[in-house]
């Protein structure tokens, strides 16, 4: 969830002591890993989750601030769109009791707010991208009124200088402007939060991007925007180009995006943050009025606010995470590349995968990186993204091999390992991975599933493409709720 911010008006003084405070904050974070100040006790993880508003049609509905209050909890937030929602599942250790009930807590969360929502004439979808949104429902006017995106807007295209562009090939290629940053919350995720210690986090985080391209090409479910067809998980592209604050000239510099895969495997978390403060210019400027240094000198823990709000700028698909808990530092990796949906147990499948895989990666004696090149990793989250299932991968030791091969073959008996070693209940863990390997055997992703369906009524009824968008959004939302995998859909509304 990111950081509420108060409006004000930033000026060049502004930006020059937050980027001073910034790199202060960086020196106390280097002294607080030298001190072994961090919490890790037993690893914990967490879930946050966006989702769209729908009306009785399944076209968008602009009425996030009513169903919030509709549903007052304050687990609940807003998002970019006044169609998005969000969601943050409390922490909880990974392997305890409390890791088995996540799916029925998510599910009951959900059934509670959709039922909130349909006192206003409205229901929630948890799906990558809401296949029914068209050009018109994306504008200023639809921005949430929070005033950190309008910040956020300001700001990235005070730095562009010019509208966005935004182009994404496909089977029906998509090409467009934008005067503002709303395409961005056509996108929704699910992101899986896992503490790690100071020591294991390089270790975790390269695991996690080495294995981004797997994740995408299993869960994808985002092909469809503003009524084209294009990539399986369009979601990726649309994200990068839209949050971009490069015009062109910057681009062919060689600037970093500020949605970013990285450039190199990294040996410490200390190695992503200082990136973040080389690379990347303050979008939201605020200082805040803690002397990190002082509160270290004195036996405290400081926030590094400045440090954090800027990190929450720069959009790394998997995202280090620095946060304070009742008094203790800890650190995250924050794991951002999948979609949101299509269920409460694909959600939970996704992330049982991710959990056990990345466990395994991260303790091998000869890890996974040093035998793959970083670029091999950023390639296969793009192939992936294209193609789904149907891509080719690249695994050190397998050359270029189907999605499918190298999840049953090589990843899921990982993550079966891993979940063991993290202490999942064994029946659990089976029937989780169980939905990976089922819908790996069928080819059904949420975006099969929508690609197969739209066509299906289109050939079948002739039904023009926005009408079939709405009737196949307004299928997935009842399936959503029954809450059967996706690899169980029948196709067709």
């Amino acid at each position: 969830m990111g950081r509420d911010v108060a409006s004000v008006t930033i000026s060049g003084e502004d930006r020059r002591r937050y980027r001073d405070k910034v790199r202060r904050c960086l020196d106390v974070l280097a002294r607080m890993l030298g001190e072994s100040q961090f919490d890790f006790d037993r690893p914990h993880i967490g879930l946050e989750i966006e989702l769209n508003l729908v009306d009785a049609l399944g076209d968008p509905l602009m009425r996030n601030a009513d169903v919030l209050k509709a549903i007052a909890d304050p687990a609940w937030a807003t998002e970019l769109g006044q169609f998005n929602l969000e969601i943050n599942i409390p922490p909880r250790e990974l392997g305890g009791e409390g890791t088995g009930e996540l799916e029925a807590e998510v599910g009951d969360h959900l059934d509670r707010a959709d039922a909130r929502a349909r006192e206003i004439a409205g229901q929630l979808v948890m799906i990558g991208i809401l296949p029914t949104l068209r050009r018109t429902d994306i504008g200023e006017e639809t921005i949430s009124s929070n005033a950190r995106y309008k910040m956020l807007n300001d700001q990235i295209f005070a730095a562009r200088g010019e509208e966005m562009h935004i182009a994404i090939d496909g089977d029906e290629p998509l090409r467009m402007h934008a005067d503002n940053i709303t395409p961005e919350a056509a996108c929704t995720s699910v992101q899986f939060h896992l503490q790690v210690s100071p020591d294991q986090f390089g270790a975790y985080w390269n695991a996690a991007q080495a294995i981004a391209g797997a994740q995408v090409a299993m869960a994808c479910n985002s092909p469809f925007l503003f009524g084209h067809r294009l990539w399986h998980e369009t979601r990726i592209p649309l994200f990068e180009q839209a949050t971009d604050t490069r015009p062109d000239e910057l681009k062919a510099q060689g600037v970093r995006p500020r949605v970013w895969f990285g450039e190199r495997w990294v040996t410490s978390v200390f190695d992503l943050f200082e990136e973040n403060t080389r690379y990347f210019p303050a979008l939201l400027p605020l200082c805040d009025e803690e002397e990190p240094g002082a509160v270290l000198d004195e036996g405290g823990i400081p926030e590094l606010g400045e440090l954090t709000l800027h990190n929450g700028t720069v959009y790394r698909w998997n995202r280090p995470i620095y946060a304070v808990v009742k008094g203790r530092p800890h650190l995250r990796v924050e794991n951002r590349v999948l979609p949101a949906g299509p269920t409460a147990a694909d959600v939970i499948a996704n992330g049982a995968f991710y959990y056990g895989v990345v466990r395994m990666l991260a303790e091998e004696e000869r890890p996974v990186w040093s035998r793959m090149s970083f670029s091999a990793a950023e390639d296969n989250l793009h192939r992936a993204a294209r193609d789904g299932l149907d891509s080719a991968l690249y695994w050190p030791g397998m050359r270029e091999v189907p999605a499918t091969e190298l999840i049953l073959r090589t990843l899921l008996p990982l993550a079966h390992e891993g979940l063991d070693r993290w202490g999942v209940d064994p029946a659990r863990r089976d029937r989780l991975l169980g939905i990976i390997e089922n819908r790996c055997l069928t080819g059904q992703t949420g975006a099969a599933w929508q690609i197969e369906t739209v066509r299906s009524i289109e050939e079948s009824r002739g039904t023009p493409r926005h009408e079939a968008l709405r009737m196949m959004t307004r299928a997935y939302a009842e399936h959503m709720r029954g809450n059967a995998p996706v690899h169980t859909w029948p196709i067709g509304p």
